[in-house]
């Protein structure tokens, strides 16, 4: 059973957990995605209590992954945008939101569905292959050793 945080784990999956693992992070992220910026745009939407709020941007500031922007200068305030670190885990965020609408989805729909700004085509996250380029299925992935496995020491 895995404990409160992850160190002794050697695996990303761990280790991204330690910082998007907690359960208001994501949503964060997923409403700084959607242009929500300010403190109380994120309270509303989400219904979290101010202190875990404030403690859940400052970390997510501190972990690179929101900036901290003053707006307005007296009374000193701030809004939250999203990093690059940030924006880089909009393909996971879709995949959950996908998941989600396949396998726990409201009767009536999907909440949300991902346009392409270009064309109006739906969007959807794949699994390409590196080297060929060839999109690949699940069944199609191995997970073998990497680096950090086998060059370690035994």
């Amino acid at each position: 059973m895995l404990g409160r945080t992850y160190d002794s784990q050697l695996c990303s999956i761990a280790r991204t957990l330690e910082v998007v693992g907690e359960r208001w992070t994501l949503l964060i992220i997923r409403d700084a995605q959607l242009g929500l910026r300010r403190f109380e745009e994120f309270q509303d939407s989400l219904g979290i209590a101010r202190n875990v709020l404030t403690n859940r941007l400052s970390k997510l500031v501190d972990d690179g992954l929101l900036e901290r922007v003053c707006y307005q200068e007296r009374p000193a305030r701030y809004e939250y945008r999203p990093t690059s670190k940030a924006k880089d885990l909009l393909t996971a965020l879709l995949s959950l939101m996908h998941w989600g609408d396949e396998y726990v989805g409201d009767p009536a729909g999907p909440p949300r569905i991902t346009s392409h700004v270009g064309c109006g085509g739906n969007v959807r996250e794949q699994l390409v292959c590196t080297h060929c380029g060839q999109v690949v299925g699940p069944d199609a992935v191995h997970l073998l050793p990497g680096p950090a496995l086998t060059d370690s020491p035994a």
